[in-house]
């Protein structure tokens, strides 16, 4: 049933189009995933569709009596009020359910805030965000609409709320950059693109097969309407005149090729890095550790990081990634241990609070003010053609820095560390804010990234895209964990996300209290029935796993031959010997297991056809 419909919809910011006569229904169960670049419009169209932002042209119909909760990009929350207070007046009636504050308590401490009664200006950003997620699960509602909702939360936490949408019953309009989430809570997807709204039926991985064959299509019909201009133009050169019906019809399809919008590829946001020299010592990390107010973050921890190392760092919130990085880069002094940066290194830190410009500053200026020309593989280029690369066109460059939208400065600050032609990039948290075509440019630019990578995410399609070996942090215990492979191989190894399994049972939990939200007990038998159908192709995880492990397993060749370099070289050092002997070993039983992977996958593409 329908039950809500945008009907001719545009918004323009400034001279800059937003969103143009935008036609669109959402059905009472639809589950719909929005996606677009940034600064195309995905939070104002959230925004128009809960009502809290009025469009310019065109209008918004809604079902009479139709209940919305929304998780807006930015909350706001009375700080004259307590969290639990501002939570509970957001939720509806509290005579209605007389458990509201237990209800409220639960759920905040689920995402990650243990006291309620605090006053909300002293919550960071990140946890302002998760009060605001816990206040829009709890609202009695017919449509959810999330605008982030996995931005600064924890795996476990993810895993919570993809266990809890899943079962949701009501509509769900969501924006989001994970791409494993999408694939998991939605069914349908609307791309934002030039001020259009397209419509896919699928989650993420659907999305893209349709929107590619939609471009091949647009692509073809303007090469044909192109052809057909060239003609017509040939023939307004000989000096056709407008003396019968044919002509004058022939000379109005004429101007109408010639004023048509024209249809391009996207640009894509692209950035080949020239590879800066390594010296034998990259960062040497022996037995550090550190406390923060008499708790123990992490302790004992030592490594020593290879010239081509892809590392990624995973925990729960505040259990000290951020700081890890600070005493890595030399940020942060260890309480205890050493950390030695060779001389040759030069760091580049993306971190989760970039030093944003000055508004009025201009986007080309900020980028200036690290360099006027870079060297990149395609030789000496100017600032303002790296702008351009970036998907920041001439008009934005000159624009002040207050007209970005939230990720698209984020995208400008990445650009700038990136500029600095790094030969170790830290990221922390990248994934924050970015849409998904500059993550996927970001994670292409890494492949061919000729350094060491060190990345904080909770996006587990990134950790699998990115890293070769995984740090985890357990949350219980200050001894951090070592995996080889990305995130899935770390879940094979270790049994699973920690507290994912709590998670998943306090998702149920929580659901069976809330209003409107369903039981964990229904759709089960849906569920079942999936698993019992045959197989007709890779699942999304397996594909990406069967796409990328040919890679892996000639890193991992290149690996040993050079480990069996190392050995012969070190044949007088028995303790260096000893540790590249296990090193080696090591190696190889990934390698192995990569190998019968690999033919297990092989024998399951070879089924399907």
């Amino acid at each position: 049933m329908n039950i809500l419909n945008l009907e001719h919809v545009s918004k323009r910011y400034v001279s800059r189009p937003i969103l143009t006569d935008v036609t669109i229904g959402i059905e009472d169960r639809d589950r719909i995933g929005v996606v677009g670049i940034n600064g195309t419009g995905k939070s104002t169209f959230l925004s128009i569709v809960a009502g809290t932002e009025e469009p310019d042209e065109g209008q918004v119909i809604m079902r009479s009596g139709l209940r919305i909760s929304c998780l807006p990009q930015e909350p706001v929350f009375d700080e004259g009020k307590s969290l639990l207070d501002n939570i509970a007046d957001r939720t509806g009636d509290r005579e209605e359910y007389w458990d509201t504050e237990g209800r409220v308590r639960n759920m905040l401490l689920r995402l990650g805030i243990d006291d309620p009664a605090c006053s909300p200006r002293h919550l960071s950003g990140g946890q302002k965000k998760r009060a605001a997620l816990a206040a829009a699960l709890l609202t009695p509602c017919d449509l959810l609409i999330l605008d982030e909702p996995t931005n600064h939360l924890d795996l476990a936490m993810v895993t919570w709320l993809e266990e809890y949408l899943k079962n949701w019953k009501k509509a769900l309009l969501l924006v989001t950059h994970d791409r494993y989430f999408l694939d998991a809570v939605t069914n349908e997807t609307i791309e934002l693109d030039r001020g259009g709204a397209f419509r896919y039926d699928g989650g993420y991985s659907e999305y893209l097969d349709m929107k590619q064959q939609r471009l091949d299509y647009a692509l073809a019909a303007e090469r044909r309407m192109a052809q057909l201009y060239k003609q017509d133009l040939a023939w307004m050169m000989r000096g056709a005149r407008a003396r019968s019906t044919k002509q004058k019809a022939h000379i109005r399809r004429f101007e109408a090729l010639r004023d048509r919008e024209k249809i391009a590829e996207d640009r894509q946001v692209e950035l080949a890095s020239l590879p800066s020299r390594l010296g034998n010592t990259v960062i040497e990390i022996e037995g550090i550790g550190k406390s923060y107010e008499n708790r123990r973050l992490f302790g004992d921890f030592s490594y020593l990081f290879g010239k081509t190392d892809r590392i990624g760092i995973i925990g729960p919130n505040g259990c000290g990634k951020t700081t890890l990085l600070r005493c890595i880069t030399g940020e942060t002094v260890p309480d205890e241990g050493r950390v030695t940066i060779g001389q040759t290194v030069q760091i580049g830190y993306f971190s989760q609070e970039n030093d944003m410009p000055d508004d009025s500053l201009r986007v080309i200026d900020f980028i200036r003010e690290t360099a006027e020309y870079i060297r990149t593989q395609d030789g000496l280029t100017s600032a303002s053609a790296m702008c351009e690369k970036f998907l920041f066109d001439p008009e934005m460059q000159y624009a002040p820095v207050g007209k970005l939208s939230g990720g698209e400065k984020r995208r400008l600050c990445l650009l700038r560390v990136l500029m600095e032609n790094p030969n170790v990039l830290v990221l922390d948290e990248p994934t924050n804010d970015l849409d998904i075509q500059t993550l996927q440019i970001l994670e292409d630019y890494l492949d061919h990234f000729a350094g060491v990578v060190i990345a904080v995410s909770h996006d587990r399609y990134f950790l699998d895209r990115v890293a070769t070996r995984i740090f985890a942090f357990d949350g219980s215990s200050p001894l951090l964990q070592q995996s080889e492979g990305g995130f899935s191989d770390y879940v094979r190894h270790s049994g699973g996300v920690p507290g994912a399994g709590e998670a998943v049972l306090s998702a149920r939990e929580v659901r069976n209290e809330a209003p409107d939200g369903g039981t964990a007990g229904k759709g089960s038998s849906r569920d079942t029935w999936k698993k019992d159908r045959p197989k007709k192709r890779l699942s999304y995880m397996e594909q990406r796993e069967y796409d990328t492990i040919e890679s892996e397993i000639g890193q991992l060749e290149e690996r040993i031959a050079d480990l069996d370099r190392k050995i012969l070289e070190a044949a007088s050092d028995f303790v260096k010997l000893q540790a590249l002997t296990v090193e080696r070993e090591e190696a190889d039983a990934l390698l192995e297991a990569k190998m019968e992977r690999f033919l297990e996958l092989q024998d399951m593409v070879d089924s399907f056809s």
